[in-house]
């Protein structure tokens, strides 16, 4: 299975969570029930954050080094700078 497979699946997964949990609130079910499954989704999602992000620098930033054009190198690592700066906030 491909990376791409496995992610999609993975996704397809949390999709199934979040229906649940919209069945869980629509039956008015206990809040911290509710809460736990969105724990969960939360965690999940993180998975799947860092294995997009583990691919991207295995391919896309790994590419940028490799073909050693110094502005794709600088957008690649400018990228990541800027998401995990958007992380802190």
């Amino acid at each position: 299975m491909s990376d791409t497979q496995a992610i999609g699946n993975r996704l397809k997964r949390i999709e199934g969570q979040v229906r649940g949990v919209q069945q869980m609130v629509a039956e008015d079910r206990y809040c911290i029930d509710i809460l736990h499954q969105i724990q969960a989704i939360k965690s999940a999602l993180a998975r799947a954050e860092d294995e997009i992000l583990r691919n991207h620098a295995a391919h896309c930033v790994a590419g940028a080094i490799a073909s050693g054009d110094e502005d794709e190198q600088r957008q690649k690592f400018s990228e990541l700078v800027d998401l995990f700066a958007k992380t802190k906030r």
